[in-house]
């Protein structure tokens, strides 16, 4: 199998598993659909990891796959690949992106559909398509300026230079930089302190933020304004607010 799903107190770690670089062929693509449509509606995930290797995340697509491709194949084969990166980043649970190593062209694309991406103090991310006569494909010149900036994303697009993981974190590209033997355990404990949170408001919370990006300011605060009436009516919110009466902020425990 070239990506792997595995479940434990509450987080789905999604490995890919392609060794040397983890290129990203449609078997990945494929699997990374399915397994996002799956996460979306377990009950017993809460919270997702996405990562590679300890020495690499993905360093980009299978240009051996691509170079064969005419045009009309590179039209389904650009688009396959945008939705099943976007089923990722639609999952309605919080998903973090584990980086290590490289994580170039396909690869930053797919971290970039994460909410949160903690990286290795060794890590490489950028968008080199432009040095092979193409932009990106996968929704890097679309998600990447949305996350840094337009000014910061033509740099990187336009240039197709590696960032290094202090210019990565600086610019806003990644969230948490940490020595490389600790990235897989801190994403893991990040994962799991969201899986404990209230699970409906955190899906609110992503879709407020998410969808609101892509509206205007008076649909966004509608949305806002629906969700935060909506979760009145959970136990999740009992549980907070009784918690906070009682025994002050920040010690709720939230229905699993």
């Amino acid at each position: 199998m070239t990506v792997h799903l595995e479940v434990a107190d509450g987080v789905g770690t999604l490995r890919l598993d392609r060794p040397p670089m983890n290129a990203l062929d449609i078997g990945i693509q494929d699997r990374l659909r399915a397994f996002a449509e799956e996460i979306t509606t377990r009950e017993d995930i809460r919270a997702v990891v996405v990562r590679g290797s300890e020495k690499v995340f993905a360093a980009g697509a299978d240009i051996k796959e691509m170079r064969g491709m005419d045009h009309r194949a590179m039209v389904n084969r650009s688009r396959g690949l945008q939705d099943a990166f976007t089923a990722v980043a639609r999952v309605p649970k919080p998903v973090i992106a584990a980086v290590t190593g490289y994580a170039l062209g396909g690869g930053c694309e797919l971290a970039l559909c994460a909410d949160l991406r903690v990286a290795a103090d060794t890590a490489k991310l950028g968008q080199p398509e432009i040095l092979l006569g193409l932009v990106p494909g996968a929704g890097g010149t679309q998600r990447l300026p949305r996350l840094i900036g337009p000014s910061r994303a033509k740099d990187l697009i336009f240039t197709g230079r590696m960032v290094d993981a202090e210019e990565a974190l600086r610019i806003g590209l990644v969230d948490r930089v940490v020595p490389a033997a600790e990235v897989m355990a801190e994403a893991d404990a990040l994962a799991r302190k969201l899986a404990d949170g209230p699970a409906i408001a955190l899906r609110a919370a992503k879709e407020s933020i998410d969808a609101g990006l892509e509206a205007d300011i008076d649909s966004g605060l509608a949305l806002e304004r629906a969700w935060f009436s909506a979760l009145f009516a959970t136990e999740d919110r009992e549980i907070g607010m009784r918690s906070f009466v009682e025994e002050g902020p920040g010690k709720a425990r939230f229905t699993r």
